[in-house]
């Protein structure tokens, strides 16, 4: 990897504390830079993008802004092209110290230096020393062993403990392992602009069906075409929607999301459309609509099918022309937004019923993606386990899981899919208290099975 860096020029005057703009998709790298400034008494903000990191500066003008070599969605070279034109008195920095343009010299411009340079080192000391499976999932390689099991693409010196029995639970410890030395790999791939095959950084794993995920929306994303996001409960529809809209050029613009299935029948014509001062009971004054909200933005319908048939007639009109009537009002306001919807259900078997409108399927299904159940793509089951427990260790103790309780998490069926994994391991490091290894006896499905 080589990150750059732009400096802001410093004024000797300026009292308030130096402030760093950490711009990377990769939260290890910024973890890592953050520790690192935080030492050096630097304030330090993070983005994951640089459409994010643009508006952050905007607002509050940082000392420096480090900027990966890869940003998940735009050109980093472009991006620092329209930075310094923007911004005329940044100087670049490169990893390397090579100064492109004006700008400090002094111990500002060193400091930033040695913290990418120990950010980096701090990266390869950890890959040397990282382990997804806790010890005793892992025993030493034997002489006789050595060589079979690292062309299987073991980590040097472990190997799985091949004591587990359960078939299931054997191919996803089998998975795990691999998952190690792929990590060694991860942080480098990150760097590399994705192609039309990579995964996006919103996805954890690497299954063919959740490759076709990214695909898909790579190919639509740009565009301001509807799309229609169908899969299970729990898959990530909504994940799917949040990169549609970072990936697009109205990304900064709001994004909007609306559940059409928790909000009133009563109430959702107004929540989506907006009203006027006395339009209905209660309407003491009037409120903008969540479409205009979203004007220039992505607007996101989850659970559409749940959306009452009446109200699809008129979602249909704003859909065919761009123009919205508040309720209460005879006037009626044109909005720019880009329509992403999901649900559940099968629509299109809906429109053969009558429950959904034919017309307005037609509408939002311009684009289909499809989210797997996680059933179909269990071979991620190590990754995601991995990622959760990373999650929950920003706010708690970070938890290790042992072989007993990742061969009973591979033996679930999972009918929540992701976010029922993401619960079932939040609900077990509850459970372990102050142990710091989850066991089977922590993973608890609570209704889903008896």
């Amino acid at each position: 990897m080589e990150p750059c860096t732009i400096p802001f020029v410093s004024n000797a005057a300026r009292t308030k504390p130096r402030t760093a703009l950490i711009v990377s998709a990769d939260s290890s790298f910024r973890s890592r830079l953050d520790e690192i400034l935080t030492g050096l008494r630097w304030q330090v903000r993070a983005a994951a993008g640089g459409a994010d990191a643009w508006t952050q500066t905007e607002a509050t003008l940082p000392e420096a802004v480090i900027v990966d070599s890869w940003l998940p969605d735009l050109s980093c070279v472009e991006f620092l092209k329209e930075f310094r034109s923007s911004f005329p008195e940044v100087a670049l920095l490169s990893a390397d110290g090579a100064l492109t343009g004006e700008g400090p010299r002094g111990p500002h411009r060193q400091e930033l230096l040695y913290a990418l340079r120990r950010s980096q080192e701090t990266a390869s000391a950890a890959w040397n020393t990282a382990q997804l499976l806790p010890t005793d999932m892992l025993v030493p390689l034997t002489s006789a062993h050595a060589q079979s099991r690292l062309s299987d693409g073991c980590p040097s010196g472990w190997v799985a403990d091949e004591s587990v029995k359960n078939p299931r639970a054997g191919n996803v410890l089998a998975t795990h392992n691999v998952a190690i030395s792929k990590q060694k790999q991860a942080y480098a791939e990150q760097q590399k602009p994705l192609g039309a095959e990579g995964r996006l950084p919103e996805f954890v794993g690497e299954a063919p069906c959740m490759l076709e995920v990214s695909r898909r929306i790579r190919l639509v994303a740009t565009r301001s075409t509807p799309v229609l996001i169908e899969g299970p409960t729990g898959s990530g529809k909504e994940l799917v929607a949040e990169a549609l809209h970072r990936l697009s050029t109205r990304n900064r613009k709001a994004f909007v999301a609306i559940n059409c299935a928790a909000i009133p029948e009563a109430l959702l014509e107004a929540e989506l459309f907006g009203h006027t001062r006395g339009a209905f009971t209660g309407a003491v004054q009037g409120r903008v609509g969540r479409i205009e909200v979203a004007d220039g933005g992505t607007l996101f319908l989850d659970e559409i099918g749940e959306m009452p048939l009446s109200l699809q007639a008129k979602l249909l009109r704003f859909v065919e022309s761009g123009e919205l009537q508040r309720v209460g009002d005879n006037e009626t306001v044109k909005v720019d937004v880009r329509i992403v919807a999901a649900t559940h259900q099968p629509l299109s078997q809906h429109t053969q019923t009558g429950t959904f409108r034919p017309d307005l399927y037609y509408r939002l299904a311009v684009f289909l993606i499809r989210t797997p159940a996680l059933s179909d793509h269990l071979e991620d089951l190590p990754s995601l386990i991995a990622h959760f427990l990373e999650q929950m260790g920003r706010e708690m103790p970070l938890k290790q899981i042992d072989s007993t309780a990742v061969a009973k998490l591979a033996a679930h069926p999972w009918p929540g899919n992701v976010r029922e994994l993401e619960h079932v391991l939040e609900r077990a490091a509850i459970l372990a208290g102050d142990a710091s290894v989850l066991t089977a006896r922590e993973i608890d499905f609570g209704l889903a099975i008896n």
